[in-house]
């Protein structure tokens, strides 16, 4: 048996398994995994290895209050929050 048949058969098992394994769908797993190793088959190869990304800047802290402790800075989603509108009364 091939590489090839072997994942196909996979695939058809995996289909089968994850629709509660119902009789008498054969012919349509095997098509749909069939159709899955040919796109596996024909999807571009992840063996050259990735460009790293570059690391994230940290965010600068606020300068020390008074106090000698150092607020936290707010958070991005807080400064751009927008107000909300009053809710509707209900229909009476």
């Amino acid at each position: 048996m091939s590489v090839e048949e072997k994942r196909i058969r996979e695939f058809a098992y995996q289909i089968w398994e994850s629709e509660g394994k119902p009789e008498g769908q054969e012919e349509r797993h095997w098509s749909m995994a069939r159709k899955l190793a040919e796109a596996e088959a024909l999807a571009p190869k992840a063996s050259a290895p990735r460009k790293p990304r570059a690391a994230a800047k940290p965010k600068a802290e606020a300068p020390p209050t008074p106090t000698g402790k150092a607020k936290a800075a707010p958070a991005k989603a807080e400064a751009t929050k927008k107000p909300r509108a009053p809710k509707k009364p209900a229909p009476i």
